[in-house]
């Protein structure tokens, strides 16, 4: 089975309604790392409703978070609002209502693209609408039995005074505020920031928050939560997983939620992505490289517990081929092996919406980086590629979104190895005697020969050692007429591509 379906038979044995939460804070761009968490919740919810299970999938911003510190990709002048909520600061861009929702929204818009339609929760809206007042109300009178929970077991050393939660100072506007006096619903406090003494009515919406060792296990409460997926630092001994489940239980009366804990994902080179630290790349920007579906194949090819390195170079061609094969098994045009278990299961969990009624064309994601550098614009690669496969209707749209992708993979991430500019005109380069030769000779045999990249790159071969040449100075003479260059993309392909007119016409300029 797949490592989805087997958490949801889990589940679906017990007879209630399931509730999977997932949640981000959105204090950067929400990256590719963090996508793992809702794709690998979202999967196991589409396997418990596939079941005839009651389910909600249930997606909360972490908006009412502090801002750490000042990162890499702000401003310096953000450093005055450090300790405050994410959604009481401006938008970078100005074009967002606040700071949480500048990255919040792109990643919920890529979450549609993906087929991800989660019931959308706001921390501070939750917070503001006084969803969280029984929660905070519970947490203080208990304020003891959590610290005790939290020392022992996160061998953390909170002082007899620490109180679990954080007020708003009402002067700074941070979440910096320790209450040193509490009388429900009133709260003095002293703000750590600024110095600032004052009183807070805690019915009131906004007076603060609960940390958030105490505010994930009061959010299972609120929400009736039976499974959540989260990240391998949060499972570690002693971590914010040890204390909540201990807290839910004993401080919230209610069971844990079933857990899966994840790996991360790592950018190629460059270590575990953290939005905070700019080593990432945006689910939205991964998103205009490839397709959703591709995206989603990523996710679900692997257990969760499998570390996943990305990377945006030539290892993103492989993945959408890889896909590619997947689908060809699913639609029986290629047989399974060891190394594609659970094809059929895996392709349909990637599907954002829905499974395509017959087998798509499939154009080698390589081969169209290729033919997207040789024609000028879409119309011609469908030329190109028309003259060996017939393209229309559902064919005709998928492969328009893949050529935008790969275009924008191109000019943004694209290793200078497959790039390459097409001479359309004879290129000022010069030719020895030995070269015009062996080209003079191509010419003749490729005059009746099968216009196919396999049979082109076998007459190379020959007619280069028929010359007296080196098959790499053959095959550099070639990307030198066309490209201007040494090297160049498979020269099979390559010259299939270009059509023989153009091919042959380019050796007569130069014999």
């Amino acid at each position: 089975m797949h490592w989805a379906d087997v958490v949801a038979e889990r589940l679906s044995a017990r007879k209630e309604k399931h509730v999977l939460a997932t949640a981000i804070t959105p204090s950067g761009p929400i990256h590719v790392g963090n996508l793992r968490e809702v794709m690998t919740t979202e999967a196991v919810y589409r396997c418990l409703k596939e079941r005839g299970v009651e389910a909600e999938l249930i997606y909360i911003g972490d908006t009412f978070d502090p801002l750490r510190k000042v990162y890499p990709f702000l401003p310096e002048d953000y450093e005055k609002y450090v300790g405050m909520p994410l959604s009481d600061i401006p938008c970078p861009c100005g074009e967002h209502e606040n700071y949480a929702l500048h990255f919040l929204q792109p990643f919920l818009s890529s979450l549609k693209d993906l087929g991800i339609k989660p019931h959308v929760y706001l921390a501070h809206e939750l917070y503001q609408k006084g969803v969280y007042r029984e929660a905070i109300k519970t947490a203080l009178d208990n304020a003891g039995v959590i610290r005790e929970i939290i020392n022992r077991i996160s061998s953390r050393g909170l002082p007899e005074t620490w109180m679990p939660f954080n007020v708003k100072c009402e002067k700074c506007g941070k979440l910096d505020g320790e209450i040193v006096s509490y009388k429900w619903p009133l709260a003095s406090y002293k703000c750590k920031s600024c110095g600032y003494e004052g009183e807070t009515n805690l019915e009131e919406g906004g007076a603060g928050k609960l940390p958030w060792r105490v505010d994930w296990p009061a959010r299972w409460k609120i929400f009736n939560v039976t499974f959540e997926a989260f990240g391998k630092d949060h499972a570690a001994a002693g971590s914010s997983w040890d204390t909540g489940k201990e807290i839910v239980s004993t401080v919230f009366n209610h069971t844990p939620p079933t857990p899966l804990v994840y790996e991360f994902i790592h950018l190629k080179g460059r270590g575990a992505m953290h939005g905070s630290t700019g080593v990432a790349v945006s689910a939205e920007e991964v998103l205009k490289m490839i397709p959703a579906e591709v995206l989603r194949f990523l996710f679900m090819k692997y257990e969760p517990n499998r570390h996943i390195e990305f990377d945006t170079g030539f290892a993103l061609l492989d993945l959408v081929d890889e896909y590619d094969r997947y689908e060809r098994i699913y639609f029986g045009m290629e047989e399974e092996s060891a190394g594609t278990k659970d094809a059929k299961r895996v392709y349909e969990l990637s599907q954002p919406y829905k499974i395509p009624e017959k087998m798509p064309l499939s154009i080698p994601y390589r081969h169209l980086a290729v033919v997207a550098q040789i024609g000028r614009n879409f119309e011609e690669v469908v030329e190109i590629l028309g003259r060996k496969h017939e393209i229309k209707g559902f064919d005709m749209e998928r492969l328009r979104k893949r050529y935008e992708k790969i275009k924008y993979w191109l000019d943004k991430y694209a290793p200078e190895e497959i790039k390459f500019q097409l001479q359309y005109e004879k290129p000022p380069v010069e030719l020895g005697e030995d070269e015009i030769k062996f080209l003079s000779e191509l010419k003749k045999g490729m005059t009746d020969i099968e216009w196919d990249a396999e049979k082109i790159h076998t007459l190379i071969h020959e007619t280069a050692k028929e010359s007296g040449i080196s098959a790499g100075k053959a095959f550099r003479v070639i990307y030198k007429i066309m490209l201007a260059q040494d090297k160049g993309p498979r020269a099979g392909y390559f010259l299939q591509s270009l059509g023989r007119k153009f091919v042959m016409k380019r050796i007569e300029d130069f014999t």
